[in-house]
């Protein structure tokens, strides 16, 4: 096993779920319940320094039975740590009926908007954050969200009716 991830699983017995490597990167799969605090470790503690949030993303695992038992939607967080020129990404999964993470904008200022964008287009909430609100769609947009895998491609109301492609069929 990865020495980091034998030192996050003695230091926080019960919070990792799983681990995996691929070209030298750690992953850590942390239970929901677990993730502020690891992340507080995995930032503060010197000997790990991931002082870089590079990005936050999501998956929603919909169609995929298998992967849905710990939670529909997974959020993936990537950091680097500039002074051990290493990264890390750490996972943890949400339900769809309680789609809530605790914010990490207290130890990284940067997932601020990384938040957001996971908030606007995937419905996931931060508890915490200090500005949650829509980033990409407009703040009274309420037909979903557009990331999920239940969102459909057209055929709702303003998706298929917009005036530039009237004109382009009527012109040919």
């Amino acid at each position: 096993m990865h020495p980091i991830a034998e030192q996050v699983k003695e230091k926080f017995p019960g919070a990792v779920l799983g681990t995996g490597e691929f070209r030298g990167d750690l992953s850590l799969s942390i239970r929901r319940e677990d993730l502020l605090e690891v992340c507080r470790y995995l930032h503060d503690d010197p000997g790990l320094s991931y002082d870089y949030i590079v990005h936050v993303s999501s998956v929603d695992w919909q169609e995929e039975p298998s992967q849905i038992k710990d939670g529909r939607f997974e959020v993936v967080y990537e950091f680097y740590s500039l002074t051990h020129c290493r990264r890390i990404r750490v996972k943890t999964r949400v339900q769809e009926e309680d789609c809530v993470l605790d914010s990490l904008c207290s130890l990284w200022k940067g997932a601020e908007f990384m938040e957001r964008e996971v908030y606007d287009m995937m419905g996931i909430r931060f508890h915490n954050h200090p500005d949650l609100r829509r980033i990409l769609l407009p703040e009274d947009y309420d037909e979903g969200y557009p990331l999920r895998k239940d969102f459909p491609m057209v055929g709702k109301g303003w998706r298929d009716t917009f005036e530039f492609l009237e004109k382009m069929e009527s012109q040919n």
